[in-house]
């Protein structure tokens, strides 16, 4: 009885299909955009992630300045600077640390090859390979004795060597001069591509020895951030007091004052990103799910004036024979036939237009099993909802009435 009544079903959806077109518009709409604003949300999510442990691993980057109305980090003029003792000193005097890289910063113009190019030019140990999860894909890193000596010598990220030697045939850009500044150093390593992240191109960058960039850019033996990489399962809570500790004990901080620095761990930056990105997610899921109720509304609608239109099929089943449950279930099962084809094309038409924003945005493409089949069931229930009210209208018709209906 249950097939005969679902192909009476489907002979009713296919009597009429441009209405039965019309009519799961709205569920089609509503299943394609709650997938995905889903998909691209957790697209976005995986990025930043990505984004971040790019950084490096465990990672804690310590800067001077004050917790301020403007965030970590404001009001940091006047703050004194770190040196490379207190990196030693880190290193040395607190348990869990792998390595701890003091580097400094300058935006420099850089000539090689004929060409000229803007950079970032980090002075740095080569801890700072350790800290920040680099690796080199040509060369090699810094002697400790051109380290020592501030020696002419450099490292250069992905987007420099490609700006400056990359148009040129046979010239890959190591062993060749690199001007910085006033100076000219060697090109002894060529550093692995990590594409974008959270604080732009990071393969734009060149890498001098520290005191090589202080010696011949900067002027200055202050250093202007600490990179501290914990050892794989370190606890980052009790290591974090620790070095605040140690750090307020070598600026001769007193009870009373604020720290005059901020430490930051990349880890729980991850985590709330990825916590408000959820959010986010959730909240665009929710909004585009209300177009789902919409659709459901236009089913109830077109079955309601289906059942208006076969009033007289109706009575004449009823007089036949037929029960108020078979009736009522005819109706039910064209209302869920229709609401769920309507999630079958939402979800193949998500699924195209998630792949291709995900590459027109540059994010992930994450294909969530789970939420294409909530939201192909929760099509499914929106019919059983919706289809009730006109299904027992067509089930309580009175034989009599309805065959009298023209």
């Amino acid at each position: 009885m249950l097939f005969s009544v679902f192909m009476l079903a489907l002979r009713s959806v296919r009597r009429n299909m441009l209405r039965s077109f019309l009519t799961i518009l709205g569920i089609v709409i509503g299943v394609s955009a709650v997938i995905t604003m889903v998909t691209l949300g957790n697209g976005a999510t995986q990025a930043i992630e990505t984004q971040i442990t790019s950084l490096g691993t465990n990672l804690l980057l310590v800067m001077p300045g004050q917790r301020g109305p403007g965030g970590p980090g404001a009001g940091s003029g006047g703050v004194p600077q770190f040196t490379e003792s207190d990196a030693e000193a880190i290193a040395s005097q607190i348990g869990g640390v792998a390595a701890v890289a003091p580097q400094g910063r300058a935006s420099v113009h850089v000539v090689a090859n004929g060409r000229n190019w803007l950079t970032t030019v980090t002075g740095s140990t080569n801890a700072w390979f350790t800290t920040g999860n680099w690796k080199l894909a040509a060369g090699r890193m810094f002697d400790p004795d051109e380290q020592a000596a501030g020696s002419a010598v450099c490292i250069i990220g992905e987007t420099v060597r490609r700006e400056l030697y990359g148009g040129t045939t046979g010239v890959t850009g190591l062993g060749e001069q690199l001007r910085v500044k006033q100076f000219s150093c060697e090109v002894v390593g060529i550093l692995s591509s990590k594409g974008q992240g959270g604080m732009g191109d990071q393969d734009d960058t060149v890498v001098l020895p520290l005191y090589t960039l202080q010696r011949r850019v900067t002027g200055s033996r202050k250093v202007g951030m600490l990179s501290v990489s914990m050892e794989e399962g370190a606890d980052s809570a009790p290591l974090k007091a620790s070095l605040r500790q140690l750090m307020r004990e070598r600026r001769n901080l007193s009870e009373e004052d604020d720290d005059n620095f901020n430490v930051f761990d990349t880890q729980q930056l991850a985590e709330t990103l990825s916590g408000t990105m959820g959010v986010l997610t959730s909240l665009l899921g929710a909004v585009a799910a209300v177009s789902l109720l919409v659709g459901g509304i236009g089913i109830m609608n077109i079955m309601l004036v289906s059942v208006t239109e076969r009033t007289r099929e109706i009575g004449l089943r009823l007089a036949i024979g037929a029960l108020e449950g078979e009736v009522m279930l005819q109706f039910l099962i064209e209302a869920v036939v229709l609401s769920a084809l309507g999630g079958i094309v939402g979800v193949l038409l998500a699924t195209g237009a998630s792949y291709w924003l995900s590459g027109l945005m540059e994010v992930p493409y994450r294909f969530d099993p789970s939420i294409n089949l909530l939201a192909l069931l929760f099509s499914a229930a929106i019919g059983v909802v919706f289809g009730y009210f006109p299904a027992r209208r067509a089930a309580r018709l009175d034989p009599i009435e309805a065959l009298r209906h023209e």
